[in-house]
């Protein structure tokens, strides 16, 4: 039996773990069964519209979706007739299906065709019965998408565009690494060329299907790209190094290549979401403010002044140096 009441959002822990596995903005969310080709029955799923894609989860406490439905290529979508009360039925019209939705009541059924037809043919539709509240909110969804449309031409569409199926990864649906794109060495060498700005990292499937590799661009007397392997072992994953490090998740992967390089490593952050990106981006630099005053710590035990390359650099608080220009007297 369907809820009577409106749902609650999932917390915002759930939230964020959802965000970090879809990369997609969140436009509306609910409970709907659906009925897809190979199933024989409706199944009943908490279901989340991010972005064009219709995410589908056991219940709105689960950070992981068990389905998932990409709407891009929507040809059209049809009302059913119902004989059930107080219940909508629609089907959605693809290339390759034909995808069965019902919901809890004619309200959500407008609402649902409301946001999914918006996102879908990038306009409001004008027959619909919802209140002019529900209406702006399809004109701000509307307005966020085009958006979001237009950052992807921006970026190298056959990154952005690419349909790998990315569950022949064992840990896909844990919360992967706000780097992690599933693209080519090749792609993800453009990516890091074209966009230096965003960061030098990427995090992307290996080439064997089973494990992971790390893509960087380092910029020391000239821009280089290597490339690193990562491997799944057990529950932990392994760097390919001449000492190789074992690591017990993806994101302590990132951290390693960060704080090894102290810093000059940073994600690659593609993402139309600016909640995610802020979070990010302030990861990078308390990351930063820990290894310098780290560092400053260990120097002010040392020579207050310190003579460098025929400078003395003077050291003063974190944040500042001054550097006072004296010569270093020669040998006699």
């Amino acid at each position: 039996m369907m809820a009577k009441k409106p749902p609650k959002p999932a917390p915002r822990r759930i939230f964020q773990e959802r965000l970090k596995i879809t990369a997609l903005p969140l436009y509306f969310e609910g409970f709907l069964l659906v009925k897809r080709s190979e199933y024989q029955e409706y199944k009943h799923y908490w279901t989340e519209l991010r972005g064009t894609t219709l995410f589908f989860y056991s219940d709105k406490k689960s950070p992981t979706y068990v389905d998932k439905l990409d709407l891009i290529d929507l040809t059209c979508l049809t009302d059913q007739n119902s004989t059930e009360k107080n219940c909508a039925k629609f089907t959605l019209v693809l290339p390759k299906e034909e995808v069965q939705l019902k919901t809890e009541n004619t309200e959500s059924g407008e609402e649902w065709r409301g946001f999914i037809l918006t996102v879908t043919e990038l306009s409001v539709p004008l027959h619909v019965s919802l209140l002019p509240g529900q209406v702006i909110r399809l004109h701000e969804v509307l307005e966020r998408e085009k958006k979001r449309r237009i950052e992807i031409e921006r970026t190298p569409s056959s990154a952005m565009e690419k349909k790998e199926l990315i569950e022949d990864y064992a840990d896909v649906l844990s919360p992967m690494p706000a780097c992690f794109y599933t693209v080519s060495r090749k792609e993800a060498t453009e990516m890091l060329e074209k966009n230096p700005s965003l960061g030098n990292m990427i995090l992307r499937p290996g080439s064997d299907s089973k494990s992971y590799s790390i893509t960087i661009r380092q910029e020391i007397d000239m821009p280089r790209i290597k490339h690193y392997k990562v491997i799944s072992v057990g529950k932990n994953y392994t760097i390919e190094l001449e000492k190789p490090v074992t690591l017990p998740n993806l994101f302590s992967v990132i951290d390693y290549f960060m704080k090894e390089t102290r810093g000059n490593l940073r994600p690659f952050i593609y993402s139309t979401d600016e909640t995610l990106a802020s979070e990010v981006i302030l990861m990078v630099i308390k990351f930063e403010n820990h290894f310098c005053n780290h560092v400053l710590g260990e120097l002010k035990t040392s020579a207050r002044d310190i003579a460098i390359k025929g400078k003395r650099v003077t050291l003063l608080e974190p944040g500042s140096l001054e550097e006072i220009p004296h010569r270093v007297p020669e040998k006699s």
